[in-house]
């Protein structure tokens, strides 16, 4: 797939977003953020995989590997982690090739890169892209 096309309707080759957080309310919220702030127009696939399988605080690489999954269209995934073990995690995934061909671990704030990345995705960018774009939230200078 070559990406998305002004106007398109479907979301077929468009990068897909996973927000993975040690919290499941914490990466709806973000993930809720991103969509709404991306409105507009088509806004890409994007999934969160927040806690453990049992509901705690905590990472799971099932969760993950759902999300990455479910928003996966061909053109790349790019996770966003929040910290330590979910970070790690991804990466193992990553090691191990259990991920979607195409996908990335994203090196950006976890809430400002959400926003980027998903703003960034929705205009048919390609993943490097969408990875700088989440990159340059770290820029982003609040004082």
């Amino acid at each position: 797939m070559t990406g998305a096309h002004p106007g398109r309707d479907d979301d077929s080759g468009l990068v897909g977003v996973v927000l993975v957080s040690h919290s499941a309310p914490l990466a709806e919220a973000v993930a809720d953020l991103a969509r709404g702030l991306a409105a507009g127009g088509p806004v890409v696939p994007v999934a969160a995989a927040g806690g453990t399988d049992g509901g705690g605080l905590g990472t799971s690489a099932a969760r993950i590997l759902a999300a990455a999954r479910e928003v996966d269209r061909g053109a790349g995934v790019a996770l966003l982690a929040d910290l330590g073990s979910s970070v790690l995690t991804v990466k193992a995934l990553l090691l191990e090739d259990e991920l979607p061909p195409g996908s990335r671990l994203v090196d950006a704030p976890f809430v400002e890169g959400a926003v980027a990345a998903v703003v960034a995705a929705s205009a048919g960018v390609p993943l490097a892209q969408v990875a700088e774009a989440a990159g340059e939230a770290y820029a982003y200078r609040k004082a």
